[in-house]
């Protein structure tokens, strides 16, 4: 099986950080994977997303027309992608950064306070890994327990103290579940 997910938002949300744990995460269990960053040409501020695809068997395009699911990080993001997100398949919207719901009915969507949980937990910079969790609780496409040791696995020695924090920031994100 193969899941395609685009991952979107401004620059300095953690945007590709997101895909790469997401890709640490599928290749720790064995998965095929690719990770395509795209980003504007400001360091925050501007538009950045990624692509990753996660497959049983050799990847043909690490890009997605209709990917599997979006995480969309901000109003910008919602507007590009919930019309090339697959019939059937996921949106992830960080409600704490639009202010309209998708209007697909084909999809599952889901709007979560994504900044508004971070800050509860100390940082608003994990609203990624709020949206993450909460991505993966619906997917499934990896086995549980997979995200916790990709960051666990992968984060920077000097950012280890913020583990603890990412790893709630997951948890609180699968709460979500769609109906």
């Amino acid at each position: 099986m193969q899941s395609e997910v685009i991952i979107s938002g401004f620059g300095g949300q953690g945007t590709l950080y997101a895909g790469q744990v997401y890709a640490y995460a599928a290749m720790g269990e064995g998965k095929h994977v690719t990770w395509l960053p795209s980003y504007g040409p400001e360091m925050r501020g501007g538009t950045a997303n990624c692509t990753v695809v996660i497959s049983d068997e050799e990847i043909g395009s690490p890009s997605a027309l209709h990917p599997r699911a979006v995480i969309a990080l901000n109003l910008p993001s919602l507007d590009k992608y919930e019309s090339m997100v697959a019939p059937g398949g996921y949106l992830i919207v960080n409600e704490s950064m639009v202010n309209h719901e998708p209007t697909r009915t084909d999809i599952h969507w889901l709007m979560i306070p994504a900044n508004s949980i971070a800050r509860e937990l100390g940082n608003e910079r994990a609203a990624n890994m709020v949206l993450l969790g909460a991505l993966e609780a619906n997917m499934k496409a990896l086995p549980e327990g997979a995200l916790e040791r990709a960051l666990q696995a992968n984060t920077a020695e000097r950012l280890k103290k913020f583990l603890p924090m990412n790893i709630e920031a997951l948890h609180r994100g699968a709460e979500y579940k769609v109906d």
